[in-house]
């Protein structure tokens, strides 16, 4: 038996929506940075048996996806894996926006290829953990990742590091906003926008554009310039969201609150923007010197259940 772990991510330049839904090959490149402060830890071991036994949080509902991505691997992509039984556990809420199917395959790819001495590579495990979860290719990693590829060439679809963390680590935390699962997942989320919203086009012609600044920003250590693509990632796949039919709503009064307050901190000056995905929560991201005034912030806002600090010391 074998223990793996890896940490969620957060995208700061978005995508949502699919060009290829059975390989998870998404419609735009995406840009994200790692939720140090979480992580998804997996146990594998091999069985006798010839039926995979898959657990998550303790329970068998809802691992028929994880068992169905198994499936994949042995009758699509010709890998040789035996039955196994996986335990996977989050010290994170899963379903709530924070990516935990991203940390969960992630995790699982790596069990994997050490438990079968597969010697996969870090692109190879990228591609791996992206036929489970889009997301997932960028966990395999932490640093500033991108998911990006060939449009033609669906095995060019793996994640690349712009940056290691230790080049520029930023402070991040998490406002938590709802203790629910949201309603609709992501996936669903992303086929109802890409098929209904009048926004859809423009917003993925628009976010091509914000990744290339997102990722010039990166290598300049360009604060103000990474926060704007953020930023505008973000309402832009809002846009997308809620223009959808029916439209989705994944973010509350608290979280918009928390919204206001962070642009109200960087009117001020405050070096910090915030991101949101397919969940209440919302992430911040800021240099390390805001971090007092940030928290401090937060943790006054009516409705919030908790702020999480997930960068390192």
């Amino acid at each position: 038996m074998i223990e793996a772990f890896a940490h969620p991510n957060v995208a700061l330049i978005k995508y949502w929506g699919k060009r290829h839904e059975a390989l998870r090959i998404p419609a735009t490149p995406s840009l994200s940075i790692p939720l140090l402060g979480f992580a998804t830890r997996t146990r594998i071991e091999i069985l006798k048996s010839e039926r995979d036994e898959v657990f998550i949080e303790g329970k068998q509902d809802g691992s028929a996806r994880v068992e169905h991505w198994l499936a994949s691997l042995r009758s699509v992509h010709g890998l040789e894996i035996p039955a196994l039984r996986v335990d996977s556990s989050s010290d994170f809420p899963a379903s709530a926006g924070l990516a935990s199917s991203a940390s969960g395959y992630a995790a699982l790819a790596k069990g994997i290829n050490q438990l079968l001495k597969l010697g996969l590579g870090y692109e190879a495990l990228s591609l791996l953990a992206r036929l489970g979860s889009a997301s997932a290719a960028r966990s395999v990693k932490d640093g500033f990742i991108t998911l990006e590829g060939n449009r033609a060439e669906h095995q060019s679809w793996f994640a690349r590091e712009v940056a290691s963390w230790e080049s520029w680590p930023l402070g991040v935390c998490v406002a938590l906003c709802s203790p629910s699962a949201k309603q609709v997942s992501s996936s669903e989320g992303m086929r109802i926008g890409r098929d209904t919203s009048p926004s859809y086009a423009d917003w993925t012609d628009m976010n091509e554009r914000l990744f290339q600044t997102a990722k010039r920003a990166i290598e300049r250590k360009d604060f103000d310039a990474l926060a704007w693509a953020s930023r505008w990632s973000f309402f832009g796949m809002l846009s997308v969201m809620t223009s959808s039919r029916p439209p989705l709503t994944y973010l509350n009064e608290t979280s918009f609150a928390v919204i206001s307050a962070i642009e109200e901190l960087r009117n001020q000056g405050a070096a910090v923007f915030f991101t949101c995905d397919a969940g209440a929560q919302v992430k911040c991201v800021y240099l390390p010197d805001y971090e007092p005034l940030v928290l401090s912030r937060l943790q006054s806002i009516p409705g919030v259940l908790d702020v999480l600090r997930v960068s390192p010391p």
